[in-house]
């Protein structure tokens, strides 16, 4: 059965929805929404809210959709920033804007700036968003890039060293784990376990099997959910929505290789400290 979103998912302009997954972000002036595929300017296979400057989509119909969610954000269009993303364990802590040609190469950030947007494209993988505190009450934040390599490799636990180097204190760190491809969708080669296994064998939980000889099925959002857990964040939520079978809602790179379609598009998430 399609996971469906519910109407209280869209309180804003565009379809986005948020979980209240960190210590009142109303009073602290934290923005956080992970982004559906819904209400854009693109077409075709990257209809509608495509916001991947990497894609092979008209640049003027993604430009025009990172406005719009810029708008819903209440940020500068300038100021919603994304990586290059390289499926790594570097993390950066964001200061000021960077130009769309100029995009840092790595998987992670923080900042304690406000009106700095930090945005993670996605199409399968998974977008996890921070929101800790300073000694003093002030807000930090921080977003990733988590798929299997860059989560396997460290990305999430090198977000959560920016977010300190800035102050935030380890105890105070809530992340939200938005949608990603399900466990149920999510195939493998039991070759592909040996990494995973090799770090933890307690990792075997995540991976399932399956009908198919030589084949699993592996849990991203519940593997990313422990290391988070186990490096010490105080609460961890999952948006438990699967990427690959909503494609109403969502983009899908796996289905794009299955459908052998020449491209894809990238959904958004977004944090933000308030102005």
């Amino acid at each position: 059965m399609k996971q469906a979103l519910s109407p209280q998912d869209f309180d804003a302009p565009l379809p986005y929805f948020c979980r209240k997954a960190f210590a009142t972000p109303e009073q602290d002036g934290i923005f956080h929404g992970f982004f559906t595929r819904q209400g854009g300017e693109s077409t075709g296979i990257y209809g509608a809210l495509n916001c991947g400057p990497g894609s092979e989509d008209n640049p003027e119909d993604v430009s025009a959709n990172r406005i719009r969610v810029a708008e819903t954000v209440g940020c500068a269009p300038s100021s919603l920033l994304s990586l290059h993303q390289i499926h790594s364990a570097t993390a950066i802590t964001v200061t000021a804007p960077w130009s769309a040609q100029a995009r840092p190469q790595a998987d992670g950030m923080a900042t304690d700036v406000p009106g700095l947007g930090l945005a993670i494209l996605t199409a399968d993988c998974a977008p996890v968003l921070f929101y800790g505190r300073k000694a003093d009450g002030a807000p930090v934040i921080g977003a990733a890039h988590a798929g299997w390599g860059g989560a396997l490799k460290g990305v999430l636990e090198a977000t959560l060293v920016q977010m300190e180097a800035l102050g935030a204190a380890r105890e105070t760190v809530r992340a939200s784990i938005g949608p990603c491809i399900g466990k149920n969708s999510y195939e493998v080669t039991v070759d592909f376990s040996a990494p995973f296994l090799a770090e933890d064998p307690e990792n075997e939980r995540f991976f399932m099997e399956t009908r198919r000889t030589g084949h699993l099925m592996f849990d991203l959002s519940g593997y990313c959910a422990t290391k988070l857990a186990s490096s010490g964040v105080a609460r961890v939520f999952i948006r438990d929505l699967d990427t690959y079978f909503n494609e109403e809602d969502f983009f899908s790179y796996r289905r794009t290789t299955h459908r052998k379609d020449v491209d894809y598009g990238r959904q958004v998430s977004v944090i933000m400290i308030r102005p």
